[in-house]
């Protein structure tokens, strides 16, 4: 009875696989996998690193959580925040996408207008914005033309999230508008030219050619604004400290606030790991929402 041969794991093709893929899996390992297990262990724990060192206290972080109404607070401050940023971000970036993919003057100079601030530091655009919404800044002087007293943007309860929000909508305009520009130009034109020789107008030549051949530019699209604004920082921390009252206090400007301003470290990862949960549920249920049909 013949023999057959089996490929063995050390044969030529898998070692030179494992050489090539091992210096990524060992820095996935390293900077990825490895923080997240210690964060995770870190969250069962109290104490500080620089007295007495941490201790093991089980899920008292986690239930110190549930009982915090700031920790509420700053959880429905970040949902809101990013549900906000998100969709006008969607919204306008694919209606800015769809006007530059065709031919009208100044097209280049326009996208290159758009995409400039997705390069610019958030620092410095927060810096920009703080200027911008003083009181006695340039948007109140040009509303005290029109008889509009001024307003306590950044110190206002109301206002004070919208701006940040505005702020995050501009940051990630021009991103999202050439993630789109991309996904328009794969669309093969000759599902325009059979449509418009069967009479469909414009508005259902988008609807039935562009969003669907657009699915996965989308799927991209609202996962990293999706990321974007969950680990927001600092806007936060450059325009308002979290202030006023913690309205715009978000997740990770709380975290840093309880690990490096209470350095109660256990209890900050407790809060990261929230964090981490709320990020994977969102991307899981974006995937889930555009996954469910082949484009």
């Amino acid at each position: 009875m013949p023999k057959t041969s089996t490929k063995s794991w050390l044969d030529n093709d898998t070692f030179a696989a494992w050489t090539f893929l091992a210096p990524a899996v060992i820095l996935l390992g390293l900077f990825v996998l490895w923080p997240i297990a210690y964060l995770f262990y870190l969250s069962f724990t109290a104490g500080s690193f620089t007295s007495t060192g941490t201790y093991w206290i089980g899920f008292r972080n986690y239930w110190r959580l549930l009982l915090n109404p700031d920790f509420w607070q700053v959880l429905g401050n970040t949902v809101y925040f990013t549900v906000a940023s998100l969709i006008p971000s969607l919204v306008l970036s694919l209606g800015l996408a769809v006007l530059l993919n065709r031919s009208i003057a100044l097209r280049g100079v326009l996208r290159s207008a758009y995409f400039l601030p997705s390069i610019i530091s958030l620092v410095a655009a927060g810096l920009g914005f703080r200027w911008l919404f003083q009181t006695s800044g340039p948007v109140n002087a040009f509303l005290n033309i029109f008889g509009i007293p001024a307003i306590s943007w950044l110190g206002d309860t109301f206002w004070a999230m919208p701006v940040i929000i505005i702020l995050s909508i501009w940051k990630q305009l021009g991103f999202n508008m050439v993630v789109f520009l991309a996904g328009l130009q794969a669309i093969p034109p000759s599902r325009y030219e059979a449509a418009e020789l069967d009479g469909a107008d414009g508005w259902r030549q988008f609807w039935h050619i562009t969003l669907p051949g657009l699915r996965p530019t989308l799927i991209f699209a609202t996962v990293t604004t999706a990321i974007f604004t969950l680990r927001s920082f600092e806007q936060v921390y450059v325009m308002t400290g979290g202030g006023p009252l913690n309205t715009t206090n978000l997740l990770v400007y709380y975290i840093y606030q309880e690990a490096f301003g209470q350095f109660d470290f256990g209890y900050a990862a407790a809060a990261a790991t929230v964090l981490l949960a709320v990020a994977l549920i969102l991307v899981y249920l974006q995937l889930r929402t555009w996954g469910e049909e082949n484009y």
